[in-house]
């Protein structure tokens, strides 16, 4: 009999923060509670006000927590960033049984040994990736546990980050009073929510674009061989329509996410009169607004003004840098598979359209699968980096900590610690 275990994964972002808790039952992921609030106190993945973080975090949880009916003590976080660097490590290392087969220690002692290499003392690595094994001079192997070797040599993917902005979100969470099993890059862990198998084998190169940065992830024969973190993202397409239309960030997102629905519900119609009396439909170029309720009363607005001289420029400018980066990479000619597109930023009217033409190759919006529960929710690019950590729990054994279970019997979850916080707080609010 399968046990089922409980798993909270939370997407610190530059714009929002949301919070997934799942059951995991026989592989499949079953979420129960989902919560979304705007984010305060962090920029591009780091900490920058840890009051306000605080208190987004706690919002966010709380949300999620109500409304699954669990109590949550330990959480996987997002991490992103300029903070975060990666390279490629190769380590090798002696079989150490007798009779030449190999063993997990072995795999253990090779991933350590690829490990090993010179890093600034303010970075601390957060991911080791294998990407494929060589035993005695046979390359390609996946997986070489029970295999005969005298040598096992293994390539690796090693993501690193900021030690300092490490810190500052296990302090920001640990005043929510959680503590946080691990952390994983939110480029690889959107990969593992909307890449498909034969997409890793052919080799594909997954784009997240969040609000303040772009995450990039390359695999190439199911594995991943190079990551970076672009520090540019959907946000700079609101402020190019906040300032092009001089109206707040606030009403030009609102403006945004409205032109990323469906042309035939959004856009205003009008009726064209023929010199044979006989009247027409046309489309209006002009968008109707009124529905939007925007504080500074803009009724209508050209949409050839807002998608061809406003946000195309904007997302020209950030496919062509996400083309650099895949030029830099090396891989770009191993990619069959084109580009997948996921995160916020993925809703952006053109977005398609502009990473097919800037990019040339095939491009597709990423959805997280494998998902039941609150479908209907989740099931939308800005959660892939929420719901993926739910699949990384479950899937990988790596961990900041010595071990990483969720055991608690039942649903319901007691957090001590969580729970004098807040009889704390409450206490705090009755002293004048």
């Amino acid at each position: 009999m399968n046990e089922s275990r409980i798993i909270v994964g939370i997407d610190v972002g530059t714009y929002k923060v949301v919070t997934v808790i799942a059951k995991i039952t026989e592989g499949i992921i079953n979420v129960l509670g989902v919560s979304e609030v705007k984010s305060q106190g962090i920029r591009k993945g780091q900490v920058v006000d840890i009051e306000e973080a605080v208190g987004a975090i706690n919002t966010s949880l709380e949300g999620a927590e109500r409304m699954a009916g669990y109590s949550a003590s330990r959480v996987i976080i997002s991490l992103g960033g300029s903070q975060i660097e990666c390279q490629n490590s190769r380590g090798v290392v002696a079989v150490s049984t007798p009779e030449g087969e190999i063993s997990a220690s072995d795999l253990g002692r090779v991933i350590d040994a690829a490990k090993a290499v010179s890093l600034p003392s303010t970075r601390e690595i957060i991911h080791v990736l294998p990407r494929s094994f060589i035993v005695d001079g046979q390359e390609g192997i996946k997986d070489p546990v029970g295999m005969s070797g005298t040598r096992l040599e293994v390539d690796t993917h090693i993501v690193t980050a900021n030690s300092v902005s490490i810190r500052n979100l296990e302090k920001a969470f640990s005043e929510v009073g959680v503590d946080v099993s691990s952390f994983a890059f939110s480029g690889y862990a959107s990969s593992l929510a909307v890449l498909s198998d034969t997409e890793r084998e052919l080799g594909v190169i997954l784009v997240d674009i969040g609000a303040g940065t772009t995450d990039i992830s390359i695999y190439i024969e199911g594995a991943v061989a190079y990551s970076s973190v672009l520090a540019i993202g959907a946000r700079h397409v609101t402020n190019d329509l906040a300032i092009g239309l001089r109206l707040s960030i606030e009403s030009a997102e609102k403006i945004k996410l409205y032109l990323s629905q469906d042309p035939s519900k959004r856009q205003g119609r009008t009726l064209e009169v023929l010199d044979d009396d006989k009247e027409r439909e046309i489309r209006s170029d002009e968008i109707d607004l009124s529905s939007l309720n925007l504080t500074e009363d803009i009724r209508k607005v050209s949409q050839k003004t807002l998608t061809d001289g406003i946000i195309k420029p904007r997302l020209n400018e950030i496919c062509a840098m996400i083309g650099l980066e895949i030029k830099k990479s090396g891989f770009g000619g191993q990619t069959p598979a084109g580009i997948v597109i996921t995160g916020g930023g993925s809703l952006t009217a053109g977005i398609k359209e502009s990473a097919r033409r800037t990019l040339a190759m095939p491009v597709r919006i990423g959805l997280p699968t494998n998902v039941k529960g609150i479908t209907y929710v989740v099931q939308h690019p800005a959660f892939s980096a929420a719901i993926v950590l739910i699949e990384y729990g479950m899937k990988n054994t790596e961990s900041r900590t010595s071990s990483f279970k969720f055991s608690m019997p039942g649903n319901i979850g007691f957090n001590g610690s969580k729970m004098l916080k807040k009889v704390v707080n409450l206490i705090k609010s009755f002293i004048p």
